[in-house]
């Protein structure tokens, strides 16, 4: 018996020295997302990351549900560049679907609610950037005809595209895209601008691209079922 207590002791002395030199600790439950915080009944977050093997996409590291806002905001573009906002429209993702881009024009616009988008329904969504060959009013021809009155004005972006498409791919259409064909279907075909660089402040993602643009994005969340968030 004397030395069946022993052994149990020796046992004991050894779990304890095991404890003491454990360094992982245990699991703790926490009632928020990392890199989130709460504010007026909503939860605000910028759990947002690039994954190393596609290194020019960002995506949220929690599903998008119903309800959900995201708040992108561009701090500066490139004027051939085009931030953008798609969806899967395949169960496998073989095809996308654009549901918004910002370009250099609507950058500090008076109207904040632009940058805000209602996810109406659980998706896969991911934010990406291209550039885009740049254009001006003399690409339809205002060089020679800037004193007409039936002149066309182009605009200095493409406005218009292609809805659905394969992903991280951006289809200008449109009268543009007849004076710039042959650039066009090269940046089609070219990749996206990659991440560069990538942080978390409070609860807000920030994101650097290739080249120097900056986008911030947040996700907003009704922190209790009975709470609609606003727009």
């Amino acid at each position: 018996m004397k030395t069946m207590d022993l052994v149990l002791s020796g046992c004991c002395a050894l779990v304890c020295s095991a404890a003491l030199a454990q360094t992982d600790l245990p699991g703790v439950k926490v009632t928020a997302p990392p890199f989130s915080s709460e504010h007026g009944g909503y939860l605000v977050s910028g759990d947002f990351k690039v994954d190393p093997r596609m290194p020019a996409v960002v995506f949220p590291a929690q599903a998008l549900t119903k309800g959900d806002i995201l708040n992108i905001e561009p701090m500066s573009l490139q004027d051939d560049e085009y931030l953008v906002l798609q969806e899967c429209a395949s169960a496998d993702c073989h095809e996308a679907s654009v549901v918004r881009f910002w370009t250099a024009d609507n950058i500090g616009g008076e109207d904040t609610r632009y940058n805000r988008v209602r996810i109406t329904h659980e998706n896969k969504y991911f934010i990406w950037l291209k550039r885009l060959p740049e254009v001006s009013g003399q690409s339809c021809g205002q060089g020679w005809l800037k004193f007409s009155n039936d002149t066309t004005q182009c605009g200095s972006h493409f406005t218009s595209f292609q809805q659905i498409s394969p992903p991280l791919m951006l289809i200008p259409t449109g009268d543009l895209v007849a004076f710039h064909q042959d650039a066009v279907q090269k940046a089609i075909r070219s990749a996206p601008v990659q991440v560069s660089q990538q942080a978390h402040e409070g609860s807000t993602y920030v994101v650097t691209y290739q080249g120097g643009s900056v986008v911030r994005v947040q996700r907003m969340r009704a922190s209790r079922a009975d709470q609609p968030i606003q727009r």
